[in-house]
Order: structure tokens, then sequence, then C-alpha cells
């Protein structure tokens, strides 16, 4: 897991909540979709009266319901309900922020995972909070832009040709400040960008985005499914490491980190229930 405070929450848990979702889990993981109260209650190690109780909370919530045919109980639609907001940012979040983790300590220097939001890309996760050598600590949900930022330009070279010209149709129109409406408007500049991740695999920014004029970054796209989903980079001060030293030293444990993100999604998608 991304390192956590070591202070304690002043609330205490609420016992039957933890009880009713241990419920819950068992039965969505019953093979057949469905189970007796019995069957949950080994499943669970909780007492079978009260398997009873919370499955009968359950079904008055309209989470599960009992047949009447063999006194079973099985899973409702309502279920879904849970997950409705759960998106893919919240997936790729959720699976990358403690290998993110892992990162931090390989490099030490702070890194950011990424999503387009619009014309530019939003963080979602951050180690900036943990990491010794970091020069911010409010970093998720601040926008970064996408032809100036390494994470941007990493996304914008692997997102696919259509949502590509959308994008620059955006920044065109000036959605993304001036400096990116001419570089947008650059067709040398756009080729060029392209051209230069295709053939190294990854996007950098020595110093270009005015507001972190002495931050530099290395970023790598995250790929699932035959999809773009964000990008991964590695942020440092650009006086400390040459830009050949910060190739070398973060290049090939982004692109570790991101094949591990990629591979925790499939394994995700594996394991939740069918839409």
């Amino acid at each position: 897991m991304t390192p956590q405070p070591s202070d304690r929450s002043p609330y205490s848990a609420v016992r039957g909540l933890a009880r009713g979702l241990q419920v819950l889990r068992a039965l969505n993981r019953m093979q057949s979709g469905r189970a007796s109260a019995q069957q949950l209650s080994q499943a669970t190690g909780l007492h079978r009266t009260t398997v009873k109780r919370l499955l009968e909370t359950l079904v008055t919530e309209g989470l599960v319901r009992r047949s009447p045919s063999d006194d079973s109980y099985r899973l409702t639609l309502q279920v879904r309900d849970l997950s409705e907001g759960f998106t893919d940012d919240e997936w790729i979040s959720t699976v990358a922020a403690p290998l993110m983790g892992e990162l931090m300590h390989s490099v030490i220097w702070p890194s950011d995972l990424a999503t387009p939001d619009g014309g530019a890309m939003i963080i979602r996760e951050t180690t900036h909070r943990f990491s010794p050598l970091s020069f911010h600590r409010s970093m998720v949900g601040r926008r970064l832009p996408l032809l100036l930022t390494a994470a941007g330009r990493a996304y914008f070279a692997r997102c696919p040709s259509g949502e590509r010209e959308h994008l620059l149709t955006l920044l065109r129109s000036g959605q993304g400040g001036e400096i990116q409406a001419a570089l947008a408007n650059d067709p040398h500049y756009v080729r060029n960008l392209l051209r230069t991740f295709e053939a190294c695999g990854y996007a950098t920014n020595r110093g270009d985005w005015s507001e972190q004029s002495t931050i530099s970054a290395i970023a790598v796209a995250i790929e699932h499914d035959n999809r773009v989903l964000g990008s991964l980079n590695v942020v440092y001060l650009t006086r400390a490491l040459s830009a050949g030293q910060a190739v070398e030293l973060f290049v090939p444990p982004l692109r570790h980190i991101a094949t591990r993100i990629c591979t925790g999604l499939r394994q995700a998608a594996a394991h939740s229930p069918p839409a």
C-alpha cells in the first residue's frame, strides 16, 4: 500500500456493518450465485443465527432476495447500484495506489497518476505527500496541461487518433490557454511530439510548463484492454539530474509499475461481477 499516516481514526468500526459486508462478499463468491444461511455461516465463520439476521436485513434493504422454493439467498440487481459510481478512474487509482508506493521507495522522487479530463490531465493519485524529495504536498485534483507536461504528452501520444484530434480541437479553441492553442495549431510540433514518443516509448518535460519551470518529469502511458487510461510520471528538480540520468533512473521502474498496474486491472476485472 501507499504509505499511510500512523494516526488512527477516532471512530470505532461498526461491527454489524462489517459483518454484513462480510456476508455480501461471501454470497458474491458463491459459484452457483446462491447460498443458504448455513453455507454462508461456514464461509464467514459467523454464527448461523447472526448470518440469518444479517441476510434478512439485506433482504429488507433490497440487496438480497430469498428464494421461496429452496430458502436460498441471492444477490439482487440493486447490488449493482453500489458500483455505479466506481468509474475507470477509481479502478485505476485503487489498483495503482499501493504500486506507486513501491515506485516511490525505488526512485525516492514523487510520482503522479493522471487521467484525461477534457483538454487536460487531472491527478488522481500521488506520492508527493510521502516522498522526502517532494516540493508539493497537495496535488490530487490538480490539472496538468496536455501538451506541456510529461503526463499529458504520454497520454496524448498514445490515445486513439480520433480522440487526439478532438483534444487538439479543444486546445485550438483556447481551452488550455494561449500557449497550448499555439502548439495545437503547429502541425510540426504535434508530429515531432508523436514521433519522439513512438521512438522511445516515454514522454518528458524539462521545465516546459511555465508554472513549474524548475521542475522536470518523465511519464509513460497506462494501457489496458486496448485502451489508454492515463499516465504515470516521476517528477524531479531539473537541476538535480540531467535528462540522460533521469531516463536511466526512472524509465525502467516506470514501465515496470505501469505493467503491474495493467496486470492488477486485469485481475480486478476477472473478479468483478459481469456488467
